[in-house]
């Protein structure tokens, strides 16, 4: 994911600041079944501080006491972790140690590429072999075609007959709420720390400070009249919430010229159909396609009463629509989890 990345590169560059050395372990194989997949990583620091993990926190012990030759030798090095006799887990994790400098032209790169959502790429040279030395490393390759090695050990250009892991990292996510209310706080609260770039329209006659919704990336006042829609893409979801009628009815109309997988609406079964039945009357040649991205109401039926819980149960049902999945409940599974 894009945000853990994020997450890193920050911490790399506040710890380069400070005069520490990083070491960057990432998960580049899997035999078998693990908690989390191949392209998971955590930043270790030489004062042995770390962000990020490759587990649910049970390996992260063995990778920083296996990185202390990789701070003292700037080798990179294979490590693998059996999962099969200490965690349950069935598997066997590949993981790359490698030493980690963030160069100043890397950030400016990285966060251009990010301000302008741009997809990035990222390689992984390695061998399956525990404590394996050799030419490995990580090179990430931006959109305009410049890339950048990890680590000023790793020679990119080697012909060495190694493995490489390729990971494609899409733009973040993003989520628009309409509304300002108490239940918007609640849904951009969430939905940050999922890593989604939020953005809050408020009423452009009441229009509230960023400071009010923590987590979002901005808070605009806006009306229906003046919201500019001409950004909305596949990767992105809308929750109008209000709560007043005439202004989700306005919106809505305005959405219909353009497209996004998930619009959800908050309100009851009722307001939904008068919607539906006001928005016809609007727009007479509305497709099909249209009313199938229209979530009303919004979330998951769950049970969920407070505004925190309701917010839980539109976030699942965004990640279950843009994931393609019918939700469920896993104690009903007998095979995998996951297909890959």
């Amino acid at each position: 994911m894009i945000h853990e990345l994020k997450e890193i590169i920050n911490q790399a560059i506040f710890n380069q600041q400070k005069g520490l050395k990083n070491v960057l372990a990432t998960v580049v194989d899997l035999e078998g079944s693990s908690y989390r997949k191949p392209g998971v990583r955590m930043l270790i620091s030489e004062d042995l501080g770390s962000v990020g993990a490759v587990s649910g926190g049970c390996v992260e012990k063995e990778i920083i006491h296996r990185a202390k030759s990789v701070f003292r030798d700037h080798i990179p090095k294979i490590i693998t972790y059996d999962g099969r006799y200490r965690l349950g887990c069935e598997g066997i994790l590949y993981i790359l140690i490698e030493p980690f400098y963030i160069s100043d032209e890397l950030i400016s790169e990285f966060y251009n590429a990010n301000l302008k959502r741009e997809t990035l790429k990222i390689e992984s040279t390695f061998v399956k072999k525990d404590e394996s030395l050799g030419n490995f490393g990580t090179k990430i390759t931006l959109e305009n075609k410049k890339h950048f090695s990890f680590s000023t050990t790793f020679l990119v250009n080697s012909k060495d007959e190694n493995d490489t892991f390729i990971q494609i990292l899409q733009p973040a996510f993003r989520l628009m709420i309409i509304g300002g209310e108490h239940d918007a706080v609640s849904l951009c609260k969430i939905s940050a720390n999922l890593g989604w770039e939020v953005t809050v329209i408020t009423s452009a006659k009441d229009s509230a400070d960023i400071t009010h919704f923590p987590g979002a990336n901005s808070v605009q006042g806006e009306s229906p009249e003046t919201m500019n829609f001409e950004n909305t893409h596949k990767n992105m979801a809308i929750v109008i919430m209000n709560h007043s009628y005439v202004q989700d009815l306005k919106y809505l109309v305005k959405l219909t010229s353009f497209h996004c997988k998930y619009i959800g609406i908050l309100g009851s079964i009722k307001k939904r159909e008068q919607l539906f039945n006001e928005l016809l009357e609007f727009v007479p040649d509305i497709s099909d396609e249209f009313f199938d991205t229209i979530y009303a109401p919004a979330g998951l039926h769950i049970g969920a009463k407070t505004p925190e819980e309701i917010a839980i149960s539109i976030v699942a049902e965004i990640l279950s629509v843009i994931r393609k999945k019918e939700p469920f409940s896993l104690r009903t599974i007998t095979g995998k989890i996951h297909s890959c």
